[in-house]
């Protein structure tokens, strides 16, 4: 979906962290939109994707001055928190460093620069929660997306922070995202039960919506500079992990008696804040006309491809 050769014509993207779950609807929506779509990758890079380490400013510096981008979008960052708090060098450097040369060179070329952060820059105490509220992150991944955040703002004034919380979406495994992996939990019901968090709040949105925010918040900023700072986009469905698995089963028709909600906060090496809910309202305001789409109907055609008749997907669509 993202390719190299481009027409001089067209509006130009670059977009880090193509190859994953958000990079991936951000380059279909721009791509279907008539950009002219530049991915990049790293550890997962594949055909008709240039491979750069963000972490290399003179790579990410020759990148920019060869395709020249009018707009930037940073996806890139590990975001799996208990994988930061054990490896924390290599996880600030993509996603404090990089972002800051990004920021810097962006500024530098003139495109307008777009950072994808993270409702876990809160702590979820006091929902829901503002884009000027006091973020207060509990783990090291909601402060090294804080700190990419202001790294971003300092460097490159007239960029966008888009905060949005947990992804599900059009997942290549259904281990790709943590909304979708809770399928194998629902389907182990010939097993014995299984234990799943009732406890943190969460709200579930697609890639798809976000990437739809992207390009339209992209398209909007570049006519209008005041369009910038921080905007939050997020599904509006407050979920726990049980009722998401809850949710997924009543989808498929499948059994969820085997699912036993857990009402203590799981041990985990890393924090997570207990209801870190977006107030989206100043997004809201520029009536981009991105309506969420409802978790069940989204869920469904995420994972259609995983079940085992595929023709399923027939009987509900049509």
């Amino acid at each position: 979906c993202c390719f190299l050769w481009y027409n001089g014509d067209l509006p130009r993207v670059l977009v880090t962290g193509a190859t994953g779950l958000l990079g991936r609807a951000v380059c279909r929506e721009f791509q279907s939109a008539g950009w002219t779509v530049i991915g990049t990758g790293y550890r997962r890079a594949r055909p008709r994707l240039l491979r750069c380490d963000l972490t290399d400013e003179d790579a990410i510096r020759g990148l920019l001055h060869e395709y020249k981008p009018d707009v930037i979008v940073h996806c890139a960052a590990e975001r799996r928190p208990d994988v930061m708090e054990r490896h924390t060098e290599a996880a600030v450097n993509l996603n404090v460093h990089a972002t800051s040369t990004l920021a810097k060179e962006a500024a530098a070329c003139g495109a307008l620069f777009l950072y994808i952060s993270t409702d876990y820059v809160f702590d979820g105490r006091n929902p829901p929660y503002g884009e000027d509220d006091s973020p207060n992150p509990l783990n090291m991944y909601g402060r090294s997306k804080l700190e990419g955040e202001r790294e971003t703002l300092r460097h490159c004034p007239g960029a966008v922070v888009l905060r949005v919380p947990v992804l599900f979406g059009e997942v290549e495994s259904v281990t790709e995202s943590v909304v979708t992996s809770l399928y194998l939990k629902v389907q182990e019901a010939s097993e014995e039960s299984c234990t799943l968090d009732h406890c943190l709040q969460r709200f579930p949105t697609d890639a798809r919506d976000v990437a739809t925010v992207c390009r339209k918040l992209s398209e909007r900023a570049r006519q209008d500079p005041s369009i910038r700072g921080i905007f939050h986009f997020s599904g509006k469905e407050q979920m726990t992990k049980y009722e998401m698995a809850v949710a997924i089963a009543q989808a498929f028709n499948l059994p969820s008696s085997h699912l036993i909600p857990l009402t203590e906060q799981p041990a985990a090496s890393a924090l997570r804040p207990i209801n870190s809910q977006l107030n989206c309202s100043r997004l809201e305001l520029l009536n981009l006309s991105v309506e969420p789409r409802p978790f069940t109907s989204a869920i469904i055609d995420c994972l259609w491809p995983f079940t085992p008749d595929k023709r399923w997907r027939q009987t509900v669509f049509h």
